[in-house]
């Protein structure tokens, strides 16, 4: 069994009127199963409405299955007598970072799970200014979350998660009230905390460009899974992510269009220095489309 890991996960929502009559039940995640292992860096893909922050909030108890199984660490999220493990194993950030942070001072706030725990002091503050190094914001230490920026502040929101050493990190669109320089901040430290801690990764995300660095993408549309695999295997397939909905990465889709053009490129290219290299060793099938296109420009054609 991995460290997440659901069977059959069914969630739906209730809707009432004034008076508690039931009038729909929409179900928001539909038979899901998952198995996420211990190290992994997984990305949960979706429009809006797709179920993929509701199935977010399944794997640390946040919501409890209408039908179905969840697993955190091998504990059932539906049994009271696990909540507190499960959500220590399974540490959440949120969209919005100011809805985290409490404390008047970044140290104080990153402390302030570890303090709920009982942590002795001393290794409180050993864990505070070893999770703010992991992100890169320990010479923020002592200034005021309010005076950083949102990349920085939803660093610290990890940092804050990190301290309490969860051996998974569920991230809820994390980027999505950021600037473009804020979703890199982010992005980055998130692979380093996978990549150097070990900490297993669930991001939950609509931006494209996040997730190349994933070892495996899941794609959800109403409530299902409807494709998963490597993001080469998910970006390989333009076409049908256009039908859910979803946009690809510009240097894919760009790489996508080159090829039915005619120019032979691999399947699913992810970043600029794979397609510059792919070109690089198609030059000599490019410089006779390049020649015709300078001439149709010469001529005024284009």
């Amino acid at each position: 069994m991995g460290i997440i890991e659901t069977k059959k996960l069914i969630f739906e929502y209730i809707r009432r009127d004034e008076e508690g009559n039931v009038e729909g039940i929409t179900r928001a995640v539909d038979e899901v199963d998952l198995d996420i292992k211990q190290g992994d860096f997984v990305a949960i893909l979706g429009h809006n409405g797709s179920g993929k922050s509701t199935l977010a909030k399944h794997l640390n108890a946040i919501l409890y299955p209408t039908e179905g199984t969840v697993w955190v660490d091998g504990k059932d999220t539906a049994k009271d007598e696990y909540l507190w493990d499960i959500r220590q194993n399974a540490g959440m950030v949120f969209q919005n970072p100011d809805n985290q942070i409490i404390g008047q001072v970044v140290e104080e706030d990153v402390g302030f799970g570890p303090e709920n725990m009982g942590i002795p002091t001393k290794e409180i503050w050993e864990r505070v200014e070893e999770s703010l190094k992991a992100v890169g914001m320990y010479q923020y230490r002592k200034h005021s979350p309010n005076k950083l920026s949102g990349g920085q502040k939803q660093r610290v929101s990890i940092a804050g998660v990190i301290a309490m050493h969860p051996k998974c990190i569920i991230l809820d669109e994390p980027t999505a009230m950021l600037d473009p320089n804020g979703r890199k901040e982010v992005i980055r430290a998130v692979r380093a905390l996978n990549q150097v801690e070990g900490i297993t990764v669930i991001l939950i995300t609509h931006y494209m460009e996040e997730i190349i660095h994933a070892d495996r993408a899941i794609v959800m549309d109403q409530g299902h899974i409807a494709m998963q695999g490597s993001p080469r295997e998910i970006f390989s397939q333009v076409e049908r992510l256009k039908e859910l909905r979803l946009d690809v990465p510009q240097v894919t889709l760009l790489s996508y269009e080159l090829k039915k053009s005619g120019v032979a490129l691999p399947e699913g290219i992810l970043t600029n220095e794979e397609l510059i290299a792919a070109l690089r060793r198609n030059c000599n099938k490019i410089a006779p489309l390049r020649r015709s296109l300078q001439r149709l420009l010469a001529s005024g054609f284009l």
